[in-house]
């Protein structure tokens, strides 16, 4: 049986970033993936030469000196992506019944000029709705690269609703549909949605915003050419089916091929939920396992990828936001008559073209409910499985309603298409492993902020989780993950002066 100092299940943001800074410091790592391809959801497919991301379509904090930035280089990344800078207003909110677009800003100065210029007795709202936000950007120090610890001012400023916020900060009710335009990025829903939240993830574009040219999955490959050449090893196509625990810790991990791999530590980059499926010990309570179990995860997408004909389908460097009237904090509860209540366009960048687009994917959020009829099956590269015509059809016409709803604001778009291909919750499922195709983990509620968080250390003493499901989602959510769970782990941060002195 092989041993090594950690072994990591799964390759996504999270474990690439904990392998990297683990490895650095002299473990010998073992990371195991079951798929084919690394990195969870910086996993890219081709469809007619045309490259599509399947989760990270934008990243934000790319500037020298922001925080994503210095992660980046310090992983030795900066100087392998070829990466594009979006417009300066890179995100586009188009509201129901409203010819106007609405445009959100990288810089914070040019986000409040472009907003006072269309609500321009809303001035004093924009002002301190982005004084608001950086502020409690400072309360989270590892988001800033720091160490010092938050305390109860921290949980304070996560008891906040973002929804609650944003309408005691305004009574224009098109602003307030305007900075709530892009919750798709978190599934923001209700009063629910922690302020903290939007402020993290909006930040970070506000600050820059980027696409990857040809796609994120370069940030996979120069992640795992470090590891390699730190010494450490990946296993593809292999799958942890058991975590085995003798004397109060893990001992090795069991394999479905039957192979067993020993280590001393051992990290998880899967859902919390699925690592205690596969850990039996009573050193994780019932009443924790309950807990998890229980715990109401973000709802899940259907995604169109259209290949459009050549020089037909102009390339812009934004995103489109679409809003149904008032439906800006409910776009998860629709019915099939409404839907979609909202969707996003984000083009696909090409070395090839800068005038016409080559590609796009449509964002809609759809229930996993709706795709429990073929939820016995299982459909990956490497385990191929029809899941049948009736699945075809159903696929069909809610790409059709899709694209009906698009061609509303966007005439012209279906003559553009050459062919498309859709996914549904159960892709994101079987790809990303999770029980229900979820966007990004469990539902923050700004009710019980500290419900829905999970530490890294686990009460087995060498077993760690790290991934989304943490703290935030996202790259730079899953990239601070791997940060948290490499300093639990080694019992030392001293590596986090390192990355912000990159």
């Amino acid at each position: 049986m092989k041993k090594f100092d950690v072994l990591i299940i799964g390759s996504g943001m999270g474990g690439l970033v904990c392998a990297n800074i683990l490895s650095r410091e002299g473990y010998r790592v073992c990371m195991v993936e079951r798929n084919k391809q690394l990195g969870g959801c910086l996993q890219i497919f081709v469809r007619d030469k045309v490259i599509f991301d399947s989760g990270v379509h934008y990243l934000g904090g790319l500037d020298q000196g922001q925080n994503l930035y210095q992660i980046f280089k310090w992983l030795g990344l900066m100087d392998q992506l070829q990466l594009e800078r979006m417009d300066e207003a890179f995100d586009h909110i188009v509201l129901e019944g409203d010819d106007k677009i609405y445009e959100i800003a990288q810089g914070y100065d040019a986000f409040i000029q472009r907003l006072t210029r269309d609500f321009p007795e809303e001035g004093n709202a924009i002002l301190k709705y982005c004084n608001t936000i950086r502020e409690i950007c400072d309360y989270f120090p590892m988001y800033r690269l720091q160490t010092e610890a938050g305390g109860k001012e921290k949980l304070e400023v996560m008891g906040i609703s973002a929804r609650i916020f944003i309408d005691q900060l305004t009574q224009n009710k098109k602003l307030r549909a305007v900075l709530a335009g892009n919750n798709m990025l978190y599934a923001g829903a209700g009063e629910q949605t922690p302020l903290y939240v939007h402020a993290l993830i909006l930040n970070s574009y506000m600050e820059s915003a980027w696409r990857c040219v040809n796609g994120g999955s370069m940030i996979t490959r120069v992640l795992a050419a470090n590891i390699r050449a730190n010494g450490s090893v990946i296993l593809r196509k292999r799958e942890v089916s058991q975590l085995i625990v003798e004397d109060g810790s893990v001992s090795h991990a069991l394999l479905k091929d039957g192979t067993r791999i020993a280590a001393n530590y051992f990290v998880s980059n899967t859902n919390p939920v699925n690592t205690f499926r596969m850990t039996e010990t009573p050193l994780i309570r019932p009443v924790t396992r309950k807990r998890l179990e229980n715990m109401k995860n973000t709802i899940s997408s259907f995604i169109i990828n259209i290949v459009f004909k050549p020089g037909c389908f102009p390339y812009v460097k934004h995103n489109y936001y679409y809003v149904r009237a008032g439906s800006e904090w409910n776009m998860e509860a629709y019915d099939e008559k409404e839907w979609p209540l909202g969707y996003a366009l984000y083009m696909a960048p090409s070395k090839r073209t800068s005038e016409f687009a080559d590609g796009m994917t449509i964002f809609a959020y759809m229930r996993y409910e709706e795709v429990l009829p073929w939820a016995s099956s299982f459909n990956t590269v490497t385990s191929k499985q029809d899941r049948g015509l009736a699945y075809e059809k159903f696929k069909r016409r809610k790409a059709e309603k899709l694209l009906g709803k698009v061609e509303e604001k966007f005439p012209g778009i279906r003559n553009c298409i050459k062919t498309y291909y859709t996914s549904t919750p159960l892709s994101y499922r079987d790809y990303i492993g999770n029980d229900d195709g979820n966007l990004y983990g469990t539902v923050k509620d700004y009710r019980g902020p500290l419900a829905a968080l999970v530490a890294p250390k686990t009460k087995v003493p060498n077993l760690f989780l790290t991934g989304q499901s943490l703290n935030l989602h996202g790259i730079l959510g899953t990239a601070i993950s791997g940060l948290i769970t490499a300093a639990a782990l080694m019992g030392k941060d001293d590596f986090i002066e390192k990355i912000r002195n990159a």
